[in-house]
C-alpha cells in the first residue's frame, strides 16, 4: 500500500475545523493544504496559526483544485448537500460534520447518488471509533451471546451547565437556535448513533421537550422514550445541570450490565451478582485521542476504497430522522 501523503482540504474554520486541523497536523498520511471560511478573520488566525496551509479564493475553487483527495466539511448544516454533491463533482471523498442536513429530500438524492456512483463519504460521529461502541456490539449485537444476557433496557442522562457550552463559543450563533442547532443535534445524535448502529432503527414511544419562549432558542430538556425491537431506551437530557457535560449511558441485560460514561470514556461491566467483567477507566483524554487517530486511519481507509467503520451518510440521516422526531413529538414553552 502506498504511503504518499492524502491533500485534504477544509471548509469551515470555526471550532470542529480548528480541532480537526490540530488533529491532522500530526497525521502520517492525511495532510491538509487548502483551507476557506466565509469569515475572513477565521481565516487569517487559521492561516497564522498553520503557515503551510493556503487559503482558497471560494468554497468552489477549493473543491476543484488539483490534487486533493478528500473534503472535510465543518460549516453549520445548510450547506452540507450542496458542497458533498461539489466534491462528488471533483472526484473527492468527503468526510462531514453532523447534523447532516437541514434538508431532508436533498440528503435522500445525495444518499442515492452515493449508492449509484459509488461515492464515498462518511459522517462525524465521534463513537465510532470508541472502544466502547465495539465493547456493545460484541455483548449486544445481531447474534451476539452474552454472559450479560438478553439486552432489556438501555437509559441515557445528559445535562450541561449552559448550552452552548463554553468552548463552542465561537461556533456561531446557530448553535443556539432551534433550526440547526441545541444539544440533541450535536451531542445526543452521537448516542443514538451508538444506539442503532448496534440495535437498529428506533423509534419514538413518547416525548417531551422544553423550549424557551422566546421562539428561536434551542431545547432546554427533553425527556423521551424510545423503542428499538423489544427493548425500551430512555432518555433524559437537560441544559443547567451541576458538570459542565455530564453523559452516562446504561445498557442492562438479563444478567448484568454495560455502563458508559464521559463518552464511553470510562467503562464497566457488571454482572448483576456484583461480578466486575470488565473496566475501562483510562485516562480519559489519552482514550480519546486513540480513538481521534483510529478515525483519521479509517478516514484514509475510505480515501483509498478499502473497508472501514466510519459512518455513512445513510446511516447519519437515519440518526437525525430519530433526533428530529424527538424534537417535534412534543414541544411546550417555559
Amino acid at each position: 500500500m502506498s504511503q504518499q501523503h492524502l491533500n485534504v482540504g477544509v471548509i469551515g474554520l470555526g471550532v470542529m475545523g480548528q480541532r480537526m486541523l490540530a488533529r491532522l497536523a500530526g497525521h502520517p498520511r492525511l495532510r491538509p493544504v487548502l483551507v476557506w471560511d466565509a469569515n475572513p478573520a477565521a481565516v487569517a488566525q487559521t492561516l497564522q496559526s498553520y503557515p503551510q496551509l493556503r487559503a482558497a479564493a471560494c468554497a468552489a475553487d477549493l473543491i476543484t483544485e488539483a490534487g486533493l483527495r478528500s473534503l472535510y466539511i465543518a460549516t453549520p448544516p445548510a450547506p452540507h448537500m450542496t458542497l458533498s454533491e461539489q466534491a462528488f463533482d471533483a472526484g473527492l471523498t468527503v468526510f462531514c460534520e453532523k447534523p447532516l442536513t437541514v434538508d431532508f429530500d436533498a440528503a435522500r438524492r445525495c444518499i442515492a447518488r452515493i449508492a449509484a456512483e459509488g461515492q464515498r463519504a462518511a459522517v462525524n460521529f465521534a463513537l465510532a471509533s470508541s472502544p466502547g461502541l465495539t465493547l456493545l456490539q460484541q455483548h449486544f449485537g445481531a447474534g451476539n451471546a452474552s454472559e450479560l444476557g438478553a439486552l432489556q433496557a438501555v437509559e441515557l442522562e445528559l445535562a450541561f451547565a449552559a448550552w452552548p457550552r463554553p468552548w463552542q463559543a465561537a461556533a456561531g450563533a446557530w448553535l443556539a437556535e432551534r433550526t440547526e442547532g441545541g444539544f440533541c443535534r450535536e451531542v445526543l445524535s452521537h448516542f443514538i448513533f451508538a444506539l442503532q448502529r448496534v440495535l437498529g432503527p428506533a423509534s419514538v414511544v413518547r416525548s417531551r421537550v422544553d423550549y424557551p419562549s422566546d421562539g428561536r432558542m434551542a431545547e432546554t430538556d427533553l425527556q423521551a422514550e424510545l423503542k428499538v425491537g423489544a427493548v425500551n431506551v430512555l432518555i433524559k437530557g437537560k441544559v443547567g445541570g451541576e458538570q459542565a457535560d455530564l453523559n452516562h449511558m446504561q445498557w442492562r441485560g438479563a444478567a448484568g450490565s454495560v455502563d458508559l460514561r464521559e463518552w464511553f470514556s470510562r467503562i464497566e461491566v457488571h454482572r448483576h451478582d456484583g461480578r466486575l467483567l470488565a473496566g475501562i477507566s483510562a485516562e480519559a483524554d489519552g482514550l480519546r485521542q486513540r480513538s481521534q487517530v483510529d478515525q483519521l486511519d479509517q478516514w484514509v481507509a475510505m480515501i483509498e476504497g478499502r473497508q472501514h467503520g466510519l459512518p455513512g451518510y445513510a446511516e447519519a440521516l437515519a440518526v437525525q430522522e430519530t433526533i428530529e422526531s424527538l424534537l417535534q413529538t412534543r414541544s411546550i414553552s417555559c
